[in-house]
């Protein structure tokens, strides 16, 4: 009822929109601007609807909605979630141009628009993918979960861990195997300043050598959240196997 409310209302006032709002968007980020329409109806049979017509269903809230003390929820946040429709093939453009274990920490322009190929915009702001919802067993897409990732906000981010340095680790070139513990590390980042991922160098690592988060360096504005920061993130471990190093002529 209160996402009908919203949709009549904007679809009202949005018709004269200021002429800098297209515009506020367009240097934020290097990727495509998500276009989407809002949607009223809600349920298996509407969603299925939109997928056969080429359109995925998402929805977009502010990151609160997520916290499971009730509390921590406000009536502000629940005015700002929108059901929104979105077209199937931007989306895989999307995925394609952003390599899928980052497309969860990178922010887009988001711009609700009245209907398909309309001009009239009701709203934008910068998004956070938060969820892709796939089919098992095909991985079709069958929804997108956003938030709103707005300037001054500071948002929860499961940022990806990727390795580098490994031609030069000491333990790898002995014929040891690297055994990964964490494959994202959960920081509190503000909205205009989420890593796409956490780069851990692994060139000093010996075998029986561990990473730890605690020896992570983040940028200041970054905030890891955890409570154990002796969890380890990587470890070289021994494989029995030695390489040797050819001899010198």
């Amino acid at each position: 009822m209160a996402m009908a409310k919203w949709w009549r209302g904007m679809r009202t006032a949005a018709k004269f929109p200021p002429p800098s709002v297209q515009s506020l968007y367009s240097q934020s980020s290097p990727y495509h601007t998500i276009q989407a329409v809002p949607r009223e109806a809600t349920g298996s049979r509407v969603a299925g609807r939109e997928r056969t017509q080429g359109r995925i269903p998402a929805v977009v809230f502010t990151q609160n909605l997520l916290e499971k003390n009730p509390n921590a929820r406000s009536s502000a946040s629940s005015s700002r979630k929108r059901l929104l429709t979105t077209e199937k093939k931007q989306i895989q453009a999307i995925l394609r141009s952003v390599e899928s274990p980052f497309f969860c920490s990178t922010t887009f322009p988001l711009q609700i628009r009245a209907g398909s190929g309309s001009s009239v915009l009701l709203e934008s702001g910068n998004v956070l993918p938060v969820k892709i919802h796939r089919e098992e067993g095909t991985g079709k897409i069958l929804n997108l979960v956003f938030v709103w990732a707005d300037p001054g906000t500071e948002l929860k981010v499961d940022v990806p861990v990727v390795f580098k340095g490994e031609e030069n680790c000491p333990g790898l070139q002995k014929g040891g195997r690297l055994n990964q513990f964490r494959t994202t590390l959960k920081l509190l980042c503000p909205a205009e300043n989420i890593p796409q991922k956490i780069e851990v160098d692994l060139s000093n690592l010996d075998i029986g050598e561990r990473i730890f988060m605690r020896d992570i360096s983040f940028h200041p504005s970054l905030k890891l959240l955890s409570k154990d920061e002796t969890t380890p993130v990587c470890k070289v471990v021994s494989t029995g196997l030695k390489t040797s190093k050819p001899a010198l002529a």
